[in-house]
């Protein structure tokens, strides 16, 4: 779609307004000209302006929904408010293979079948096969047709019903589980590590003291000295990509979860406007419907920890975000941004290659932070490769 901006105005505009409106998040900062009450509702003019009232809704809506905030509303913030404006009951609800359901409406299933016991998954407005599984489930229990349709007959069933589960996510305390029972090696950990970009895009190009050098080829660089860490613990490894191809992000997460990894790494590198923007970001699945990826959540923790320990670049902390690849993953997933390449500090940093070893040791550290459960831990920043290789291979003798 065309991407919608301060400035703008037309039907589209017009769409994206009446949608805040509905939502809550425009109300005085509408003039009583653009808009007028027509028996209870509201109308718009069909070439209303994207005014800066509108601009500080879309802020709004962006920074509740998980998404880069910018004002602009693109195609992600444009599917956001679309799925934002779904509500339980709108629309009959199936699993559908070539054109997946996505929204709010599948959001309050998911909490409903959570809440009685029926979807151990994450709230993430996704209506995929753990979705279906666990309507088919609730479906069978209470002795309805359990063809995984929500139709009127299931809502009205789960309305009549009340929560069973309480005490926490049932998909945070799986994560949790399924960490614990893997135990503190490393060897045979299987982990997917995604480097943006590839085959003709290289994004930014630029002229370091160390030589030519573009965006890919730092992001390529840095995976292939974290899979050969990796690799060297017994860790076993997949890149989500061939060197010569860009797929989407959602095909990313697609090729990922056929692996059936334990948990993805995807690793960035950021740009802005302003050549002062610097810094190391990560990101973990998190909503505004208050779902977290909770591994995901403690492995950016760690990363973010780790890099800022051992290197200059500034802590930028960690987010939950709603983006694709943090979303369709079944895999506990962490987006690590890991500089400016527009600012000059942070692009010395990036361009050195020992500067990368450091940034790949910090990633592989957090992973083995993340197994040991808090157990028998060193401080941020000391726990060294070699220390981590030479006791990885001890525990493997002893067994």
């Amino acid at each position: 779609m065309h991407r919608l901006r301060h400035g703008d105005h037309g039907p589209a505009v017009a769409e994206i307004r009446g949608t805040l409106s509905t939502l809550g998040f425009l109300h005085n900062g509408v003039s009583i000209t653009s808009r007028e009450a027509i028996n209870g509702s509201q109308w718009i003019a069909p070439d209303a302006v994207f005014d800066h009232h509108l601009d500080s809704a879309v802020r709004a809506f962006q920074q509740q929904r998980g998404l880069l905030v910018d004002g602009v509303v693109g195609t992600a913030t444009y599917r956001s408010l679309k799925e934002a404006s779904y509500r339980l009951g709108a629309r009959t609800l199936i699993y559908q293979l070539s054109a997946p359901l996505y929204g709010d409406d599948v959001a309050a299933l998911q909490t409903k079948l959570q809440d009685l016991g029926f979807y151990p998954g994450r709230v993430d407005g996704y209506f995929g096969p753990q979705t279906h599984e666990g309507l088919s489930s609730f479906q069978r229990e209470i002795g309805i047709a359990s063809d995984g349709i929500c139709g009127p007959q299931t809502l009205r069933s789960l309305d009549l019903l009340g929560t069973r589960v309480t005490g926490g996510s049932p998909h945070a305390i799986t994560e949790e589980e399924l960490v614990r029972r893997s135990g503190p090696q490393l060897s045979g950990k299987r982990i997917v590590i995604d480097p943006d970009l590839g085959g003709g895009e290289t994004g930014i190009v630029l002229d370091s003291a160390f030589g030519p050098i573009t965006e890919s080829d730092i992001l390529w660089d840095l995976a292939s000295r974290l899979e050969g860490r990796m690799a060297a613990t017994g860790m076993e490894t997949f890149l989500s990509r061939p060197h010569d191809q860009n797929p989407s992000p959602a095909q990313r997460a697609e090729t990922s979860n056929t692996f059936e990894a334990d948990l993805m790494i995807s690793l960035r590198c950021s740009a802005s406007t302003s050549p002062h923007a610097n810094g190391v970001a990560s990101f973990h699945f998190g909503n505004s419907h208050g779902a977290t990826s909770r591994i995901g959540q403690v492995l950016s923790s760690f990363i973010q920890r780790e890099i800022v320990a051992r290197t200059s670049l500034q802590d930028c902390r960690t987010h939950g975000r709603t983006w694709d690849l943090l979303r369709l993953t079944n895999m506990p997933t962490v987006q690590v941004d890991i500089g400016y390449l527009t600012n000059e500090s942070d692009v010395g940093v990036l361009a050195n290659p020992r500067n990368r070893d450091i940034i790949a040791e910090s990633i592989l550290i957090a992973v083995k932070r993340l197994y040991l459960l808090g157990q028998d831990d060193q401080p941020t920043g000391t726990f060294t490769f070699a220390e981590l290789l030479a006791e990885e291979l001890s525990k493997a003798d002893q067994a």
